[in-house]
């Protein structure tokens, strides 16, 4: 659901990427703010959501139901599984759709309230929009009537295999049935105590139209035309009618607003020029360190925080601390998108990471489609201006559930292209790098699935089986048997990848210089070294699709300090080999095929 609303941001930050670039031949960066991250290790992050990673079923019906299509449970999240993604070098598991969200499932017979399903979207429904913050989804559970036990079993099986947890946390909006019918004694639902008269108040948790009904939008076919329910009548029982998640306060918001949430009230009145109330703290504020704490006192080891942006940074400044204080190693990623405000967000805000999306995902992506305006200093950009003072906080990826897939053929096409931009996006800095469920194997996100449309991702709303990534899982057993040899290929290329940029030094603590000017390079070429006092790693990447690159690298005079003249043994990471050369005299030799990049060590 964060597409539509990024097309309207990236509009208005878009100038940022096309600023002026330094021209110097090699740039020098460190980051100036100290990193949050006490673990000497880089962090790899791998992404599943949790309701597909596990379906074994195929049958990949259009807006099929949960029997038709399949769902994983908890426990499809086995020891093999994850002994599998710890030998990956993974070393934290994003579960996305945890948290219960509202659904055209019917689980009364559980003791569940149905949803209304003309405000939900896709048969299985957003994981997005969420229903009930002290409860998990009932759909990932073989006993439904145990889930939160099946889910605290995946959390301590994940430990075991010395992997961290991370949960989506999502603050800004709920699903327009919320209720929660788990949550501790005492603990007042949202909106409970509202005044539902006032447009805007303080002291109200959500932000209302008064006087004006709810209007289901046009264009609403809740569950597609085959999908039958008493309660898919165009109604639904809203007076008066809330704001939307995306800011529209219309009783009446469109199909492609966030139609099936309500915006939280944080004590910001977006009607009269966003004048803040934080003064008495906003209920909302307490409600949320409420849940958050809740989950942390079940062994979470980080939150991903969905729109964290369109959320006030006084709140952060103020929860993240108190929940820290539970569990000081607890990590906090915001999603966000306006650079202007990333500093902002881990200064004031106290965030460990932020996604580095509009910036580097956004100019790689570029360099890997081939586009005509590509060009490699949209990667300087970010490294020297957009992100210089705190690299390491920024969490890179070249998927995630609201990107388009590498393999489909509105990104890449073919997975290969993607390799330089993997490989830069993983040795950048020491802050964290992710791979999304089957990205490893080249899944393509192929298919009209129902809600989730033909649109080169896989569906977060819909009951579904993720073809490529199924072919690894084989069954159950994990062991990637049904693979093809460039989908075996492919994934140890990941592996690999991902064990250098954990356990190499320079990668996870070393400064940054970025090597400019250097012979027969063009502006898909890009290069730079990560080092310590007693180590270098060369970076090379080659985003053209019909150019090699052969050439001896020249290094500054600063960074040959220290090292051996004359011949030395210098590390190839990603093929595991070796060579002689002789960097202080006649530089590095380099041979690059088309769409590669190289690792070197010395």
């Amino acid at each position: 659901m964060k597409i539509r609303f990024l097309i309207a941001l990236i509009a208005a930050v878009a100038w940022i990427s096309c600023g002026n670039r330094s021209k110097k031949s090699a740039q020098t960066t460190t980051d100036s703010l100290n990193a949050t991250d006490s673990s000497s290790n880089k962090i790899n992050i791998y992404q599943i959501m949790v309701r597909l990673f596990g379906n074994k079923n195929t049958t990949n019906k259009f807006y099929g139901s949960r029997d038709e299509n399949g769902v994983g449970k908890f426990s499809d999240i086995n020891d093999r599984a994850l002994e599998e993604l710890r030998k990956m070098s993974i070393t934290h598991v994003w579960y996305t759709g945890v948290i219960e969200h509202a659904t055209m499932t019917d689980y009364s017979a559980e003791g569940i309230k149905v949803d209304d399903p003309d405000i939900v979207k896709g048969r299985a429904g957003s994981p997005y929009a969420i229903k009930d913050y002290y409860d998990v989804n009932p759909d990932l559970a073989v006993d439904v009537k145990n889930r939160m036990s099946e889910f605290e079993s995946l959390v301590g099986r994940t430990h075991r295999h010395g992997l961290k947890v991370i949960i989506d946390f999502v603050p800004n909006h709920v699903a327009r049935t919320y209720a929660s019918d788990a949550k501790p004694a005492g603990v007042e639902d949202f909106g409970e105590k509202d005044d539902v008269t006032k447009a805007f108040s303080p002291m109200n948790d959500f932000y209302y139209i008064p006087g004006k009904p709810f209007v289901v939008p046009a264009g609403t076919d809740a569950g597609g035309k085959d999908f039958k329910s008493p309660r898919k009548d165009m109604k639904f029982d809203e007076n008066p009618a809330k704001a939307t998640g995306n800011n529209v306060f219309s009783a009446s918001p469109s199909l492609n607003d966030w139609s099936e949430t309500i915006k939280l009230n944080y004590g910001v009145d977006y009607q009269n020029k966003e004048k803040t109330h934080f003064d008495p703290i906003p209920p909302v504020w307490n409600k949320m360190k409420d849940i958050l704490s809740f989950w942390a006192k079940k062994n979470v080891d980080g939150f991903r925080c969905d729109m964290a942006e369109m959320v006030p940074v006084e709140f952060w400044a103020w929860v993240i601390p108190q929940i820290k204080e539970i569990n000081p190693e607890i990590r906090f990623i915001a999603e966000i998108y306006n650079p202007k405000q990333y500093e902002k967000y881990i200064r004031e805000g106290k965030f460990d990471y932020l996604y580095d999306k509009v910036g580097l995902y956004d100019g790689i992506k570029r360099l890997i489609r081939n586009e005509p305006t590509a060009d490699v200093k949209d990667i300087s950009h970010v490294v020297q201006v957009e992100s210089k003072n705190f690299s390491s906080h920024m969490l890179r990826f070249l998927e995630n559930h609201d990107e388009e897939r590498i393999a489909s053929k509105g990104f890449a096409g073919n997975p290969a292209y993607a390799k330089p931009g993997m490989v830069v996006s993983a040795t950048l800095s020491g802050g964290p790098v992710m791979v999304y469920f089957g990205q490893e194997v080249a899944e393509p996100g192929k298919g009209v699935e129902g809600f989730g449309g033909d649109d080169n991702r896989t569906t977060i709303f819909d009951y579904w089986g993720v073809p490529e990534h199924q072919k690894w899982m084989n069954n159950g057993a994990f062991d990637g048997a049904q693979l093809s040899t460039e989908q075996r290929q492919l994934r140890k290329f990941y592996s690999d990848l991902l064990r250098i940029s954990k356990d190499t030094e320079s990668i996870v603590s070393g400064a940054f210089k970025e090597l400019n000017g250097q012979p027969e390079f063009n502006n898909r070429m890009y290069a730079f070294v990560r080092y310590t006092e007693k180590e270098r790693v060369l970076v090379v990447a080659n985003f053209d699709r019909s150019k090699t690159l052969k050439t001896n690298i020249k290094l500054p005079k600063d960074l040959l300090a220290g090292v051996k003249k004359g011949q030395i043994n210098i590390q190839d990471l990603l093929n595991g080999e070796s060579f002689s050369a002789d960097p202080a005299s006649g530089g590095i030799p380099v041979n690059l095929g088309r769409s590669d990049a190289l690792v070197y060590k010395f």
